[in-house]
């Protein structure tokens, strides 16, 4: 193993541009996390957030620990204070617009309101999260974050043993219809006319008590108070007091210049420690396989992602990386 240099304790600047170890992009749980680790390990990080969280309509998160409950933006601006507290940290609110491979580093560049940055650094973390598309349902958004949810995970304690829909479009519709069932026996699962069911799905729904409705949504019904049912287009209203659905997510990475192995979904493909195939590119977070996740778990991702960049960062670092797995 080659000699080991100290990382430097601020970042530089080069003509006008920054000098950092470590770029992430994107200041959700993930991002924040591991940026935090990696000042603590004495890397220069620029944090670039464009400040556009996809859970920014939910007004509580659960599940993180000592934080049952908190907002997610107050997360964010509590995450975002303690990074900044670092001097290894600049943080910026800006939308990055190039990541490009440089040399043996990235080369970056964000523009924000009234300003621009550019940087070059060794390394780069993808943290970016994804963009959600619902089914297009005119009062879906007013419902949502309050009495319509996507996670159920972080919500289906809220709504448990209430009379629920759940609207889903997509695949997988019969595995995510028994999950939530364990939260209530009283669902009804609504393809809204999408062909995504089979007469076995049928069966395993029908015998686990979850009624479906295969026709068309006009809407959700409801007033201030909440949601009270979902009307189909044939005029028919089901009263339903909340419910989950099910979005579809969009990856938003045209501005990364690299060959990156994405599956299916178009999500970055990495190895336990959030490695691309790119040397010095890392992702974590709802970008990664298998998407969105709970915020404690992006959280720990994020850490255990930092640790990563840090191990590689230090001369050169095969040798140590195989040494330490």
């Amino acid at each position: 193993m080659g000699q080991v240099s100290r990382p430097a304790t601020s970042a530089g600047t080069d003509a006008g541009v920054l000098v950092v170890d470590v770029v992430v992009v994107g200041a959700g749980p993930a991002g924040l996390s591991a940026a935090l680790n990696l000042v603590r390990a004495r890397r220069t990080v620029l944090l670039i957030d464009a400040n556009r969280p996809r859970n920014a309509a939910t007004l509580q998160s659960h599940g993180f620990l000592t934080r049952d409950g908190i907002s997610p933006l107050e997360l964010r601006k509590l995450g975002r204070a303690e990074v900044e507290a670092y001097p290894e940290a600049t943080v910026v609110q800006a939308v990055v617009d190039e990541v490009v491979p440089e040399g043996a580093g990235w080369r970056v560049h964000a523009t924000g309101r009234g300003t621009a940055v550019s940087a070059t650094a060794r390394a780069v973390v993808v943290a970016t999260g994804l963009r959600e598309e619902f089914p297009s349902l005119p009062s879906l958004r007013a419902f949502y974050g309050t009495s319509v949810h996507s996670c159920v995970e972080c919500d289906g304690y809220e709504k448990a043993g209430e009379a629920l829909a759940f609207v889903c479009e997509t695949p997988d519709v019969v595995d995510r219809a028994l999950y939530l069932a364990a939260w209530t026996d009283d669902l009804v699962v609504y393809t809204n006319g999408a062909p995504t069911l089979d007469e076995a799905g049928r069966e395993r729904l029908a015998a686990a008590g979850i009624r479906v409705d295969e026709r068309p949504v006009a809407d959700l019904e409801g007033d201030r108070s909440g949601m009270t049912g979902v009307r189909l287009e044939d005029g028919h209203v089901e009263p339903r007091t909340g419910g989950f659905v099910r979005p579809t997510w969009h990856v938003d990475l045209d501005w990364l210049g690299a060959d990156v192995e994405r599956d299916a979904e178009g999500l970055l493909v990495v190895d336990a420690s959030g490695r691309t195939g790119v040397p010095g590119l890392y992702a974590v977070g709802d970008v990664t396989p298998p998407g969105p996740e709970q915020l404690i778990v992006a959280a720990g991702h994020g850490a255990r992602t930092a640790s990563a960049v840090h191990r590689d960062l230090v001369g050169g670092l095969r040798d140590v990386r195989d040494a330490v797995q």
